[in-house]
Formats: C-alpha cells, sequence, structure tokens
C-alpha cells in the first residue's frame, strides 16, 4: 500500500554518506550516517574534492548496513528517495549517480528531494502530531530560512539570509577564535564557560520589519572587536566573546521566527537543521514559544544534522502522488526555490 511504502533514502549533500529506510513516511526502521568530520578537520572545513571521493568510496557499505540494520532485502523497498539539490554538486552527483542506478535495477520509483525540506520533515519523524499550518526555522551550515508551511507539501519562504548561513557564521569565528571544527560545536562548548554581556555585539536586522537574516556583519563585528581589544592592549576572554556572539545569533533568530508565527496567526513553530541541535538556541525558542502560547517541535539532536531517514520521510508525500522523477533526474547545487 502506498501509506504504508518503504522508502530507501541517500542523502550525500556535503560530507555524510547516509541511508536509511523509512515505512509510510514516519517510521525509522534503520538509519546510517558515515561522518567526514575527522577528514575535514584537518583542512578546518569541507573539501568538496575530497568528499564526493569519500562518498564514493562510503556509499554501498553505507547502503547495505541500511537494509541490513532493518531486516530487509534490496527487494522489499518501495522506492529509492536521493537528496538533488541544494549542495555541493560533486558530492549530490554520488548520491544521484548510486540512487538512480540502484532504482533503474530493483524497477522501482525514484524520488529527487530537496535537502532543506528534508530537514522540515525531521520533525515529523518523531512528532507525527504536528498539525498545519505552520512556521518551521530552518538553520544550518549553509542556508538560514523562515518557511510557511499551510498543508503538507506546501512550502512559502517568508524570508532567507542575504549573505552568511548561521552554521557558516559559527565557522568562520570559530575558526578566527582559535576554537577548532566543526565551528557550531566548538563555539556552543567555549560560550558554556563564558557570560554574555560581558562584550557587545550587534542584533544584527532585528530592527528591521521583515524575516530576512544576516549573519556576515555580526561575524565581521566579533572580528573587528577582538583586533580592536588587542589593538589597545585588552586581554580577551575569548569565552565571554562567544557566548556574546552566540547570544546575538541566537536573539535574532528566535525573535524573527516568533514574528513570523504571529504574522501568519499560527500556533505551530518547528525548528529544523544541523544548528538546530543547539542548545542555547533549543531553550531560548522554547521559552519564547511558551510565553507566547506556541507549541514548538524540535527534532532529535542525530535527526538535526544531515541524515537520510528525513529525506525519505519528505519523499513519502510526493511518492503517494505519484509525483516520481525520471532517470534524467541531475544533481542541483543551488537553491531557486523551496
Amino acid at each position: 500500500m502506498l501509506n504504508d511504502s518503504l522508502i530507501l533514502g541517500i542523502e550525500t549533500s556535503c560530507d555524510e554518506t547516509a541511508a536509511a529506510i523509512v515505512r509510510g513516511g514516519r517510521q525509522i526502521l534503520s538509519n546510517v550516517i558515515n561522518s567526514q568530520v575527522v577528514v575535514h578537520k584537518k583542512f578546518g572545513g569541507v573539501v568538496p574534492e575530497v568528499a564526493s571521493r569519500k562518498h564514493i568510496e562510503n556509499i554501498a557499505r553505507v547502503v547495505e548496513h541500511a537494509f541490513r540494520d532493518a531486516s530487509l532485502e534490496y527487494g522489499d523497498i518501495d522506492a529509492v528517495a536521493v537528496t538533488n539539490r541544494p549542495g555541493l554538486v560533486g558530492a549530490l552527483l554520488v548520491g544521484v549517480s548510486f540512487a538512480k542506478g540502484l532504482a533503474y535495477a530493483l524497477d522501482k520509483p525514484l524520488l529527487g528531494v530537496n535537502h532543506l525540506q528534508g530537514h522540515i520533515y525531521a520533525n515529523f519523524l518523531e512528532h507525527p502530531e504536528v498539525e498545519f499550518p505552520l512556521v518551521c526555522l530552518v538553520v544550518s551550515g549553509g542556508h538560514t530560512s523562515l518557511v510557511y508551511m499551510r498543508e503538507e507539501g506546501s512550502f512559502e519562504i517568508m524570508g532567507e539570509t542575504r549573505d552568511d548561513a548561521a552554521g557558516e557564521a559559527f565557522d568562520k569565528v570559530a575558526r578566527f577564535l582559535g576554537l577548532g571544527y566543526p565551528g557550531g560545536p566548538a563555539v556552543e562548548g567555549a560560550a558554556r564557560l563564558g557570560e554574555e554581556g560581558i562584550y557587545h555585539l550587534p542584533r544584527v536586522f532585528l530592527d528591521k520589519d521583515d524575516f530576512e537574516f544576516s549573519f556576515s556583519g555580526l561575524k565581521t563585528a566579533t572580528m573587528n572587536l577582538w583586533n580592536k581589544l588587542k589593538r589597545d592592549g585588552k586581554q580577551v576572554e575569548v569565552h565571554h566573546l562567544a557566548a556574546e556572539f552566540q547570544a546575538a545569533l541566537v536573539e535574532v533568530l528566535v525573535e524573527k521566527t516568533i514574528s513570523a508565527a504571529r504574522h501568519k496567526g499560527v500556533e505551530t513553530v518547528l525548528l529544523a537543521g544541523g544548528v538546530a541541535a543547539n542548545r542555547a538556541l533549543r531553550a531560548r525558542l522554547e521559552g519564547r514559544a511558551r510565553e507566547e502560547g506556541l507549541l514548538l517541535y524540535c527534532p532529535s539532536p542525530v535527526l538535526c544534522t544531515d541524515n537520510a531517514a528525513m529525506i525519505a520521510a519528505c519523499a513519502h508525500s510526493d511518492y503517494t502522488r505519484r509525483r516520481w522523477a525520471p532517470l534524467t533526474l541531475n544533481a542541483h547545487p543551488g537553491l531557486s526555490s523551496l
């Protein structure tokens, strides 16, 4: 039956090689993630060519692992879903090529999935009670967006970042402050040892009556403050600066999200994406949602980062509507629409 479908999801948009099998768009039977963090850590960031080669080495083994964990054979699945946009083009092509070959060999439908939509659907894997309409904050290394969903499969972008995404700003500030990679957990760890308010950084775009974001200015302000204090011969406490940077970024994300929910008159707010694992962001958004009488849903940290279960879950809607992709499906690194 279509509503009890078994969908294999494949995710290779950046530096995680992932495969998962999900039943009916909600029940995770397996969720395998092979991370390349250790590989890229010595470079201080993801190297696209290296990521692509690692995907080629890992993808067959990861997919096989997903079937083994689910106690299923290849022929048991009903469809193959794969991230084909947005992301690193070489990395995407590895997943898309493998998925196309597997779908053809098994004579199963192929489904192309938008990576950001997948992040949103991570919430439905753990919270099937979520009701529409809703507003979702999607915040990751490459994207920061506010999305309105009137119903299943309906996506309206209310606002996006005009420059650096939140995760990108975390990475750049962490590198500048010598905190390590990946930047999000590194800054969060340093911030727990510091105190916000010791230094002052701007809350960029918080005074604007829209739903746009900009984190390049916050990143630059952090670096400029560090350099100024050094020039003045003052000792800079990196933990306090990390705490203030995180607080400034989180405040903008949270207040824009609450404002978007009010604007649309919704009662439900979702949080999604890699940066959604940040505990300061989750805590502040939870508090503000409670103050506003809103229902907030967040995935577990393992479903915040890139994974294939969210891809399979997102694909279920297209599968039930028979919106299947042709075998000419290609990879698209940019994001033209959600």
